[in-house]
């Protein structure tokens, strides 16, 4: 059965968020030279990403925004790396960095080529504000933003997935989970939907050792989102 929607994973599978960071970090350290490396930096802040939803997914702490667990990752390693933070300012304009992150440069073309025939919609675990802000800067044009307020938790909790369907008014079995990370696809999967995966062999840079390959028998493989087009229409 083909998919009415697609529900699209965006940090990696939509965005490059580590070119991104990198950039603005590169920045920031010409502001505040340092010893810390701009790659090392962004790899240390994207590390802490997962761990720092663990306690919202577990109950442990009230649904928190990305921006707030981004600053609180970012603070964290300034003091294990050493480098400067600079003004409130200044944090505030790097936690913003995952707001302006670069797409992949077939993200815009493929979302278009598929909204033809497919509902596409952003199920990242950004905010709405965050999904929106990277939507206009790359000019995304998703049919829409479920943001995680919406789902009130983080993938990959089975109720993120759900709770988006339910958002769409389909079945998970009408929906497909499109992403470059197989735990993300196994846990859609656990829960019935379709799954998609798209390479993105260099979202952690040239030595990337994990996600290069589909672990599982997913619906569909694609090199990126034109080639999944095309083995959708």
């Amino acid at each position: 059965m083909k998919p009415k929607a697609l529900l699209f994973d965006v940090f990696g599978t939509v965005v490059d968020w580590r070119s991104g960071l990198i950039r603005d970090l590169e920045s920031h350290f010409r502001k505040y030279p340092n010893q810390a490396h701009p790659a090392e930096v962004a790899d240390a802040w994207r590390s802490r990403y997962q761990p720092s939803m663990a306690p919202i997914r577990e109950g442990l702490r009230p649904f928190t925004k990305l921006d707030q667990l981004h600053e609180e990752n970012l603070r964290h390693i300034s003091q294990t790396l050493q480098f400067d933070l600079g003004t409130e300012e200044d944090i505030a304009w790097l936690v913003r960095s995952w707001h302006r992150l670069p797409a992949w440069m077939d993200s815009v073309p493929g979302i278009e080529a598929l909204k033809t025939h497919v509902i596409c919609a952003s199920q990242s675990n950004g905010h709405i504000a965050l999904a929106v802000n990277l939507a206009r800067y790359n000019s995304f044009s998703w049919d829409v933003i479920l943001g995680a307020e919406v789902v009130r938790t983080y993938k990959p909790a089975p109720e993120s997935y759900l709770r988006a369907c339910e958002a769409l008014g389909l079945a998970p079995s009408e929906c497909m989970m499109v992403a470059a990370h197989n735990s993300d696809l196994a846990a859609a999967k656990a829960v019935g939907l379709q799954t998609a995966f798209v390479r993105r062999p260099t979202e952690h840079g040239p030595s990337q050792q994990s996600d290069l390959v589909a672990e599982d028998d997913w619906d569909v493989l694609a090199d990126d989102l034109l080639q999944l087009h095309d083995q959708l229409k």
